[in-house]
């Protein structure tokens, strides 16, 4: 151990890191960079923002932005229906592929194959917009929950990542949990869910993601803008430029409005994000492991 500790680099492995290092220092950048400035715009005096640009003077900051997003029902509402959305389809997503996954695993499963084939089939071709709305219409599941829960519930390349997983568990953990009496639904249930956690927590977080940040199916299925999720409304600030008339009702000069939304952009980027900064900590020693499924042989 010592000797390859000590063992020193040829040239052109040195050249190759320190050209992986530089890469790897330009996309940090990349992403640190805009980062930091939504953040700090966030925080800015819109005057001083759009005069000066970012100021790190405590002077020119203001909470201003914050309190208009906070005090706003819409965002409210919009945040707790992205949350429930986002629970809820992470639950049955995870429950579904996870149940699909296992037989999916197992030689022995008749017609295997045959599913298999349906499912890689199904990556590369669908129905469409139109024929998905038409479904979704006749099951009266438009303007509900359901429309935004159930048609994306099941993600073949999810279930691929879990099947690739679960062949990866020794098969004599099986044999073991036989000889104990163990049924091939106990031993799935009390067996290798535990075992599977670090793939389970990578699906959960794709899921989450996903959903969270996910708006297309609530735009072309719901009208009811109470169940609208958080990135709807987002949408009709960001992309729309047309803030909520609470946000803004006390500005008179149509210049100012226009500073205002342009501050409260910056800040309902950073409140959006928060849940997702906040969840990633807690699954990254389950995601770390979970993401390199399949990399490894032998």
């Amino acid at each position: 151990m010592e000797n390859r500790r000590k063992m020193k680099l040829g040239t052109s492995d040195k050249m190759i890191l320190s050209i992986g290092y530089i890469l790897l220092g330009v996309f940090a950048l990349a992403i640190l960079i805009p980062l930091v400035y939504v953040v700090a715009a966030s925080f800015m005096d819109p005057n001083v923002l759009n005069n000066q640009g970012i100021s790190f003077h405590l002077k020119d900051w203001t909470l201003d932005a914050y309190k208009r997003v906070l005090e706003n029902k819409m965002i409210w509402r919009g945040f707790a229906n992205s949350f429930f959305y986002s629970i809820a389809f992470t639950v049955i997503s995870v429950f579904v592929t996870i149940l699909a996954a296992y037989p999916m695993s197992k030689k022995e499963f008749v017609g295997r194959k045959f599913f298999n084939a349906i499912f890689i089939v199904t990556m590369f071709f669908n129905g469409g917009l139109i024929p998905t709305f038409i479904l979704v219409n006749q099951l009266h599941l438009v303007n509900t929950i359901w429309a935004i829960l159930i048609p994306g519930a099941f993600n073949v390349w999810n279930m691929i990542l879990a099947r690739t997983y679960y062949q990866s568990i020794p098969k004599e953990l099986r044999e073991a949990s036989q000889l104990d009496g163990a049924s091939e639904i106990e031993h799935f249930f009390k067996i290798m869910i535990p075992v599977c956690k670090p793939i389970i927590a990578v699906l959960a977080l794709w899921s989450f993601v996903g959903m969270w940040n996910g708006y297309f199916d609530a735009m072309i299925y719901l009208n009811d803008a109470d169940l609208q999720p958080l990135q709807l409304v987002l949408r009709s600030i960001l992309v729309q430029n047309t803030p909520q008339p609470g946000m803004i009702a006390d500005i008179q000069s149509t210049a100012e409005m226009a500073k205002v939304a342009e501050l409260l952009k910056y800040a309902t980027i950073v409140v959006s994000s928060l849940p997702l900064l906040i969840m990633y900590p807690f699954f990254q020693k389950y995601f770390d492991s979970g993401i390199m499924v399949g990399s490894v042989k032998g």
